[in-house]
């Protein structure tokens, strides 16, 4: 019966992972398969309890760091693809007004400039970087 926690434990762990992507939960799946081999072979609860944490915790602390560092990987989204397009200013755009909307591959967006100049509309720019919902242009 306790093998069914085991499995439960790798199950929820894996999802965990899945969902998270954070290298922390992939070292306690395998401390979970640790303890659920245990229990197989007849350790005691408590033995197997020592078993998952141990090795959970040990390879968490030992290659986590280094697993983190290998498979780092630089993930561009949808919106670092803005990056560098040109926009036409359909809003005036006014740093100062707090005003400037631009439409981008069909979206509306807040617009502010780099340098604080102003646009009016129907002038293009190109999309400089991207702070929270604004596109900053130049």
């Amino acid at each position: 019966m306790i093998e069914i926690l085991w499995l439960a434990a790798v199950v929820v762990f894996i999802i965990l992972e899945a969902v998270t992507y954070q290298m922390i939960s992939v070292w306690f799946i395998i401390g979970s398969v640790g303890a659920l081999i245990a229990s197989l072979l007849g350790a005691e609860f408590w033995l197997q309890m020592v078993i998952f944490v141990a090795l959970s915790l040990v390879l968490l602390v030992m290659f986590r760091p280094f697993a983190v560092k290998r498979l780092k990987t630089d993930f561009k989204t949808n919106a670092d693809a803005a990056v560098g397009k040109k926009v036409t200013i359909t809003q005036a755009v006014d740093n100062t007004k707090g005003t400037g909307e631009a439409k981008l591959d069909g979206l509306v967006w807040s617009v502010r400039t780099q340098d604080g100049n102003t646009l009016d509309v129907g002038e293009v720019a190109e999309v400089k970087r991207i702070e929270g919902v604004k596109l900053i242009v130049g």
